[in-house]
This record gives C-alpha cells, sequence and structure tokens, in this order.
C-alpha cells in the first residue's frame, strides 16, 4: 500500500495567505478557491470587489486541476487548439488559465483555483499561494 501526503488546514490557510498577499499587492480583486486531490473545496474567499461570478468560477478552475493533475491553461491551450470536443468531458469546467495543482513528492495533493482578473494574472496568484508550502 502506498502513502500520499494530504493538505492540513496549515497548509491550506499558508496558501490562502500567500495568495491573498499576491492579489493585494497587484491590486487584484479576485476570488481564491483551494481543493483536495478529488476536488471538493476545502477553502473559498472573494476578496472585496471581486465580480460574483468569480465565486463560481475559481472552484471549477481548482477542482478541474486536481482531477487532472495538471494547470488549467493545457485545457484552454487544447480547446484553443481546435480540440473542442473536449468541452463535453465529464466533471471539469474549469477549463480556463488560473487552476494550478499542487504537487508533493510526485503527488497531487489538491490544486488552488483563481479567477478575477487576466487568467495569466490568475494562474501567478494560485503560484504564488503554492509557493507558500516551499516545496
Amino acid at each position: 500500500m502506498k502513502t500520499q501526503p494530504v493538505l492540513g488546514l496549515d497548509d491550506v490557510k499558508a496558501i490562502a495567505e500567500a495568495a491573498e498577499a499576491e492579489a493585494l499587492k497587484n491590486q487584484w480583486a479576485v476570488t481564491i478557491a483551494i481543493v483536495d486531490a478529488g476536488g471538493h473545496l476545502l477553502w473559498l474567499q472573494r476578496l472585496d470587489g471581486a465580480a460574483p461570478v468569480s465565486a463560481a468560477i475559481a472552484p471549477a478552475k481548482a477542482r478541474t486541476a486536481a482531477l487532472g493533475r495538471r494547470e488549467t491553461k493545457v485545457y484552454e491551450d487544447m480547446i484553443n487548439g481546435g480540440r473542442t470536443s473536449f468541452l463535453s468531458a465529464p466533471l471539469i469546467d474549469g477549463l480556463l488559465e488560473g487552476g494550478v495543482p499542487v504537487l508533493v513528492d510526485g503527488h497531487c495533493v489538491g490544486a488552488v483555483g483563481v479567477s478575477g482578473v487576466k487568467s495569466s494574472e490568475d494562474a501567478q496568484v494560485a503560484r504564488a499561494g503554492i509557493a507558500a508550502l516551499g516545496g
């Protein structure tokens, strides 16, 4: 039997704090979502001024990154490259850049999804949060 690391509450809080700091430093009104490896929501934080719809998009991006174990930009690029049939894939609907998996020792332990600014900026906020884990 294999052992896999999991995100603890302290990890989630550290990710959220670092992601929020990155967003505030850049004056970006975003929603930050953190999920576990199964895509289940552990944290949702909508910063002041973030559009209400971002509270639905950020968790979708996070869930898609966790279940696919890759950044959601991969899916966005795939679709933009003409593989539109991927839009019908089950269980994933956050097919825009801004979802980033949390990888620890080769295991996907969850993901961060951010929504509210340009997709590349959303991803920047997510990566800043993940960097707080130091891995």
